[in-house]
């Protein structure tokens, strides 16, 4: 579904991340950890191209090449990103942006079943029926933010779910609505999942097929549970003493 081959990322000249290769298959649910300023953010806003980010290598979405595509394009395709801070939008309501999203990918609703929908949703996520009328993110919690990007999730169906730590300022009744949403939604879609997080919590619940470990610019080592739980117990500093000892392994 998402193949990411030789990605070296810079900023200003200013190299952040180097040889960057992963690849998602549909359903499966990969894990970017690492300490604060990794890149791990980055490699998530270089899959939407953000603007700011001067890239070689490629990226791919159901075999097309989306290095350079425009931001619009790639969500368009089905590629979902929810990040800790969801940005507010003052004089637009939530049922104004759905609606309009769902026309830009030729999926327009009729008003009926769209607030059939809406009650529906709503209720899914433990917000009043009246969220939909709010303005985006405005005057909202961040436990409200993130339920209210979930409510988009729900409407667009993404294949793929980008989460940058959407656990962040969150209680852990809010996680734990925000996972089952996500693993309910994953069962009938087979949506694929890319989650940024320095937690446990949001992991334990969503357990993740694969974790990439994010250090020295590149993914320095790709395992499964037994390297989450060697990430959780020894910590970052323990992976830096390996690096050498991993690098002769390779070699």
């Amino acid at each position: 579904m998402l193949k990411i081959n030789n990605l070296t990322i810079k900023v200003s000249n200013n190299e952040l991340l180097h040889d960057i290769n992963l690849e998602i298959k549909p359903g499966e649910i990969h894990a970017l950890m690492g300490p604060n300023g990794a890149g791990k953010s980055t490699i998530c806003k270089a899959i939407l191209n953000h603007y700011s980010l001067e890239k070689s290598g490629t990226i791919l979405f159901l075999n097309k090449n989306i290095t350079n595509a425009n931001t619009d394009e790639i969500a368009k395709m089905g590629i979902f990103y929810l990040s800790q801070n969801p940005m507010e939008i003052e004089g637009i309501s939530n049922a104004e942006l759905l609606r309009s999203a769902l026309n830009e990918k030729n999926e327009p609703l009729d008003i009926f079943k769209f607030n059939k929908l809406c009650n529906t949703y709503c209720e899914q996520l433990k917000l009043p029926k009246s969220f939909i009328h709010r303005e985006v993110n405005v005057s909202m919690s961040g436990g409200e933010k993130k339920k209210n990007e979930l409510l988009g999730m729900l409407f667009l169906k993404p294949k793929l779910i980008i989460l940058d730590e959407v656990d962040s300022g969150l209680d852990i009744d809010a996680i734990k609505i925000v996972s089952k949403t996500i693993k309910e939604y994953q069962k009938t879609s087979n949506c694929a999942l890319l989650i940024v997080t320095h937690q446990p919590t949001l992991l334990n619940l969503l357990k993740p097929d694969y974790v990439h470990l994010i250090m020295n610019n590149t993914i320095l080592k790709t395992g499964k549970n037994s390297l989450l739980k060697e990430i959780l117990e020894q910590g970052y500093e323990h992976f830096g003493a390996n690096i050498i000892t991993k690098k002769e392994n390779e070699e």
